[in-house]
């Protein structure tokens, strides 16, 4: 539960709510859709299934669209399905890509803390400072 509440303040603060909300709703009113005007779909459930199997592109095959109001609703839930992986893949990952960079600001804020009180710091502190400034060097991040 907590994956899903970052995962929608993560949604939320890029402003994709709307897309989400949208695609979610647009799928069960396109499952009602398919349910009604599909001979091989019975029960709801099975329209639900089949929207799923195909916007996945998975397609397993147990149902078919035959009727072209069937079919123009697959290729629609699928371009949207593919449209919003796309938009919420990519807010993720530059979120990620911000708390990373937030982390390294902070942990080089307090590495330049250290650096300007190095009268005030004890031995350990000291070792472990000259540590990480021989790591930094070895990866070339001193040049």
């Amino acid at each position: 539960m907590k994956n899903f509440r970052l995962f929608w303040a993560v949604v939320r603060r890029c402003r994709l709510e709307k897309a989400v909300v949208g695609f979610i709703a647009t799928f069960f009113l396109f499952s009602v859709v398919l349910w009604l005007r599909e001979p091989a779909i019975q029960t709801f459930g099975d329209a639900m299934w089949f929207l799923f199997v195909s916007c996945t592109t998975i397609g397993y095959g147990d149902f078919a669209a035959v009727m072209p109001l069937g079919r123009i609703i697959v290729v629609v839930m699928t371009l949207y399905e593919m449209v919003l992986i796309a938009l919420v893949t990519g807010v993720v990952v530059s979120h990620y890509q911000e708390v990373l960079a937030r982390r390294e600001k902070e942990t080089f804020a307090v590495f330049l803390d250290k650096l300007e009180h190095l009268t005030e710091l004890d031995q350990q502190e000291l070792e472990d400072l000259q540590n990480k400034i021989r790591k930094l060097d070895r990866t070339g991040l001193m040049d």
